[in-house]
């Protein structure tokens, strides 16, 4: 039987912080990250499929969008100032990240490789899926800032400008949906959010 250390390698994107440039109220790993993005992908689908008339694949994007920073186990989050302060840097890191899917890759038994390699690199996913996948981790990257903003974290001010342009300047109408629809109880708090939650028990 030949044994993988694939999920293991996986299982340790929990110690990798994002946002290391940045003072936060509470770090943000990613793992969570991965998973958010996951989620967010999935609803812009269907927002796509549902009322826009696109014929998204659910399951490839959500698999796609799940696995799409695990590439950083091995490289580690790259701020994206530096990341992208110049194309050439930018191209490098690209293959270092190919590099870093591959070697992940070369941990699975070689009987299930083709089943999960595709979605470490985002190989087989068409254009317009790529860019629903974007939108969904600069999504994520937003409700960050915004969280942090909400705990009166001020750090986070100029980077949730940025990324909320960014999403705009993408021109899709799945974001518009989730930016009217979802975007705004983010700034709530939990008894906003749940009104019909009991109350706690006054203080003893």
């Amino acid at each position: 039987m030949e044994r993988s250390s694939f999920y293991a390698m996986l299982f340790r994107m929990k110690y990798i912080n994002r946002w290391g440039l940045m003072r936060n109220t509470r770090w943000e790993n990613l793992s969570e990250h991965s998973l958010e993005t996951a989620m967010l992908a999935h609803i812009l689908a269907v927002i796509g499929n549902r009322r826009l008339g696109k014929c998204y694949d659910l399951e490839q994007i959500v698999l796609h969008a799940l696995y799409h920073d695990c590439a950083e186990i091995l490289t580690g989050d790259l701020p994206t100032p530096v990341k992208y302060d110049n194309p050439a840097l930018r191209g490098s890191y690209q293959e270092l990240e190919l590099a870093a899917c591959r070697r992940l890759a070369g941990l699975l038994p070689a009987d299930l490789r083709e089943d999960v390699a595709p979605y470490l690199s985002g190989a087989g996913l068409d254009q317009a899926s790529k860019k629903l996948v974007k939108a969904a981790d600069r999504l994520s990257a937003l409700i960050k800032c915004i969280e942090e903003e909400k705990a009166g974290n001020r750090e986070f001010v100029r980077a949730k400008e940025s990324t909320m342009e960014a999403l705009l300047a993408m021109e899709m109408g799945e974001v518009s949906v989730f930016l009217a629809e979802f975007l705004p109880a983010f700034a709530l708090t939990l008894d906003e959010l749940d009104p019909q939650r009991p109350a706690a028990p006054p203080a003893q």
